[in-house]
């Protein structure tokens, strides 16, 4: 029985919506944003002592007695220069902390989607909500404690003015309910243009990464005036929101900056008529002043609120890519087999199109199986199935009568490798490229596998030769497919899959691989989307599919008899075309140091 690995997926579903993502920044942060808010405290403490202590001051200077309230208003002063300080280096650790924590939980959750779902948004906009929408949504921690130090230290001042005199506490809350109304109007303007910016930006940031993707395309047709058009489309939804932002800021601001002196002007107005009828006294009315000014801040949150909106706009966007539905990890440990690959009733649909339609297919353990079929038929997408790289809507896959839905992730890479049609290098070094994934290998098993995808001379002309940066090597396509095809092998998978790894090789090369494949990796699964005969004519078996569906399979002489077969590697029909010799297999030479066989290569079942 299968071993249960720790580690059962997480519940993903808090972070899914945008106050989710706001939580989670801020849990990133908790440590240093729990200094940040006793700093804030302090300040806003000392900012309501401020008034008191200075209308003492004055009172005792007017009496002759003003030595102690001297004292006491410079010891708060240092106190809250301090609180100050704290709370400016506090902030900054808050912000970087929260962003940190947002940014490795979007990247971590990005590199978890299944091949389906990396793709539901392009690069660029993936980068963008990255770098642009993590920092802003990051910033929400130090906004909400901004208000909320700005809210408790307003209504600490609206009640010592009621305390001081409740004339001119009555004067002031009359204008609050203008303030709400004019602060209501003016967020919810704001934030459905912030979200129309934002996608605005996503969209160009998209353009633009797809641009830089095809430069070489764009240069060779000549269209590069044509592809600027394209990419910088956006600006003009971009600069209507900017504009849109620009007035709706300018209306709101001028409201509350007129209100505001306004409410001052008439609670000093009251203030003064209380110290000509000897209601209040000279410090008093300072402390009016000063709780007044406390009270307006109240009123003078725009900053803040803006801030906030902006904040929540790029909080959904955020969020619909942590929504996105990753595979959840198997548990079980994968006990030892040959490889056999296993498809059962498997459906898989995307965007209202049947890329798979039940697949019922079985390939043999030890076998070399090519996938043929035109453009469109689902070999790729058979191909990610294999080694759970996305998952069927229906039906399951099993490699060696194990559901790979259980198995987990680790032993399902020691198990399955791939190469691709387009390798990236990733890793530093073309040694660590090849190696990327186990960086315990050492240099001779890298070499190996080298020799075996026919590499390892190309690699020996560079000047550095193994060491070389990976994203510096000047490399043709064939030479990154092979150095792909090496990275495979070097893995001693039970089963590898090649998604029309060699397309870019030339005949010769083509050849040395294929014998590489049929012969140096005998005894492993493989399973190969071909698009050429000759690859066709070396598998033991060949699964033919037209439209999502299995059409037949068999040997490749077997299938040959089908004129729409054999239009699969002819450009036009030819209704007259002989049947092919039958290839043989040449076994693997014992002098032969590029095939791999046995222990030499390293390529048996783990």
């Amino acid at each position: 029985m299968s071993e249960q690995v720790a580690g059962a997926p997480r519940d993903q579903a808090t972070y899914r919506h945008a106050d989710g993502v706001l939580w989670l920044a801020a849990r990133g942060a908790w440590g240093p944003l729990g200094v940040t808010a006793l700093s804030a405290v302090v300040c806003s403490a000392a900012a309501l002592a401020s008034p008191a202590v200075l209308a003492a001051a004055v009172d005792g200077v007017l009496a002759g007695e003003g030595g102690r309230a001297a004292w006491l208003l410079a010891s708060l002063l240092a106190v809250t220069v301090c609180a100050d300080l704290v709370l400016a280096l506090a902030g900054a650790a808050t912000a970087a902390s929260a962003t940190s924590a947002l940014r490795l939980r979007y990247v971590t959750h990005v590199l978890t989607l299944g091949a389906s779902g990396a793709r539901a948004h392009p690069v660029g906009e993936l980068t963008n909500r990255l770098v642009n929408n993590t920092a802003t949504v990051a910033s929400v921690p130090l906004t909400l404690l901004s208000l909320a130090t700005g809210l408790l230290t307003s209504a600490g001042g609206i009640v010592a003015l009621l305390v001081t005199d409740w004339w001119t506490g009555v004067a002031f809350l009359a204008a609050v309910p203008v303030a709400a109304i004019i602060t209501r109007v003016f967020v919810t303007r704001l934030s459905g243009l912030y979200g129309r910016y934002q996608e605005a930006q996503g969209r160009l940031a998209a353009r633009l990464t797809e641009a830089l993707a095809g430069i070489r395309t764009i240069r060779a047709s000549g269209t590069a005036e044509r592809e600027i058009t394209r990419v910088l489309a956006p600006l003009a939804d971009l600069s209507g929101a900017g504009h849109g932002l620009w007035r709706a800021q300018a209306r709101g601001v001028w409201q509350l900056a007129l209100l505001l002196p306004l409410v001052e002007v008439l609670v000093l107005a009251v203030a003064g008529l209380g110290l000509l009828d000897g209601r209040l006294e000279p410090g008093q009315l300072l402390s009016v002043a000063g709780y007044t000014a406390l009270g307006l801040g109240l009123l003078g949150q725009i900053d803040g609120l803006t801030g906030l909106a902006n904040a929540r706009s790029a909080a959904r966007r955020v969020a619909e890519v942590l929504a996105l539905p990753s595979p959840a990890p198997g548990t079980r440990l994968l006990p030892a087999g040959p490889g056999a690959l296993s498809f059962r009733g498997v459906t898989v649909t995307r965007a209202d199109a049947v890329l798979l339609d039940g697949i019922d297919l079985e390939i043999p353990a030890g076998a070399l199986t090519a996938v043929v079929g035109r453009s469109g038929a689902g070999k790729t997408t058979l191909a990610l199935l294999a080694g759970r790289l996305t998952d069927p809507d229906r039906g399951t896959v099993l490699l060696d009568g194990h559901d790979l839905a259980d198995v987990h992730p680790d032993a399902l890479r020691d198990a399955v490798a791939y190469a691709f049609e387009r390798p990236v290098l990733l890793g530093g070094d073309l040694a660590s490229a090849i190696g990327y994934g186990d960086p315990g290998l050492d240099r001779e098993a890298v070499r190996r596998a080298a020799r075996a995808a026919y590499v390892d001379e190309v690699v020996l002309r560079l000047p550095h030769g193994y060491e070389t940066p990976a994203d510096a090597a000047p490399l043709s396509g064939g030479e990154l497919q092979r150095l792909g095809l090496a990275r495979a092998l070097v893995r001693r998978p039970r089963l590898t899959v090649l998604d029309d790894a060699t397309s870019s090789l030339d005949t010769v090369t083509e050849a040395q691989v294929t014998r590489t494949l049929v012969a140096g990796m005998r005894g492993s699964t493989r399973l190969v989307v071909a698009h050429r005969a000759t690859t066709a004519a070396r598998a033991d078996l060949v699964v033919w599919l037209d439209s999502g569906r299995i059409r037949a399979q068999g040997t490749h002489q077997e299938l040959w008899h089908h004129p729409d077969y054999r239009t699969l590697f002819t450009p036009t029909p030819e209704p007259a075309a002989p049947e092919p010799p039958a290839l043989e297999r040449p076994a693997p030479e014992a002098s032969d140091p590029e095939a791999i066989s046995g222990g030499a290569a390293g390529m048996e079942d783990p």
